[in-house]
């Protein structure tokens, strides 16, 4: 029996409750692929992740599952990934900075404060922008996205699939109350989503509110996660988008994105463009579940 550090923590949360909850393997070392697919499938949690020693260069290894795959970048499992190393102390900041090890490369982050106050933001890996006609059975994806977004008051940008690690089909809708009240076709999205290799569907609007910008939600009915509460790598492709289609909200270089609300775990992503182009995406973490995970 290996008994092994469990955490599971609310990611882009400023209180227990709030934001994705996320599970944590601390000591991982000895789990192969299987097991750990196995113990992401069992939490039920949109991620769960495993730390593991790191290479050279890096101050901490993560691996990333869903309950379905692995996946090389995921946002709330970055941010919460850093947070979970400081805090069992297998890493530690150097003026605020440190290095990710995960199957998306060497990633930078960022670490302001301490605690539950602190925040944290990754660099996320540039996004790209995916053609369908790039894609195997591109004439099907078309048919399947044709059924998804044409019920959908769309916005101005087109829908696009971007791949930052994860590969998401992001969506532009009229307003924040048309993403507010959608009621998504779940087994019209899985079947796209299946069709080229998503995690999901993203739609997402500017918002008119005095603590964000933008209104998104996310849904991975294929991966068993019906609608995301908080999605790190949704808000750093849809950004990407904003930022090669006219740039941010009021043309600023961040802004705050408010996803969860229907799911009654209203978080906050902090979304940034850097001078590189480079998009960072950061919020707080809430520890809420410490224990022992036998697997």
């Amino acid at each position: 029996m290996t008994l092994r550090r469990y955490l599971q923590l609310d990611v882009f949360a400023d209180r227990p409750g709030a934001g994705n909850p996320l599970g944590v393997v601390l000591n991982a070392d000895g789990l192969d692929t299987a097991a750990m697919q196995a113990f992401a499938a069992w939490t039920n949690l949109s991620e769960t992740i495993f730390l593991l020693p790191p290479v050279e260069g890096a101050d901490y290894r993560v691996r990333i599952f869903t309950p379905r795959q692995e996946l090389a970048f995921a946002g709330h499992p970055s941010v919460g990934a850093a947070w979970a190393a400081i805090d069992a102390g297998l890493a530690s900041p150097r003026d605020g900075a440190l290095i990710q090890d995960c199957a998306a490369g060497l990633l930078p982050v960022r670490v302001a404060g301490s605690g539950a106050r602190a925040l944290v933001s990754v660099r996320a890996p540039r996004a790209q922008r995916i053609e369908i006609a790039s894609l195997g059975e591109p004439e099907a994806i078309e048919a399947a996205l044709a059924v998804v977004s044409a019920p959908l008051p769309l916005g101005a940008r087109a829908p696009t699939l971007w791949d930052n690690g994860a590969r998401w089909w992001v969506l532009e809708l009229t307003d924040a109350a048309a993403v507010r009240a959608l009621q998504p076709d779940l087994p019209a999205i899985a079947t796209l989503t299946r069709a080229c290799a998503a995690v999901g569907l993203a739609v997402y609007a500017p918002a008119e509110a005095p603590d964000h910008q933008l209104a998104v939600r996310a849904f991975c009915p294929a991966d068993n996660i019906p609608e995301d509460p908080v999605t790190g790598s949704v808000n750093a492709a849809i950004g990407a988008q904003l930022a090669a289609d006219g740039g941010f909200p009021g043309g600023a270089t961040r802004y705050v994105a408010s996803q969860g609300r229907e799911l009654g775990r209203d978080g906050r992503v902090e979304v940034a463009l850097d001078e590189q182009g480079e998009i960072w995406i950061g919020g707080r973490v809430q520890a809420v579940i410490r224990g022992r995970a036998d697997w």
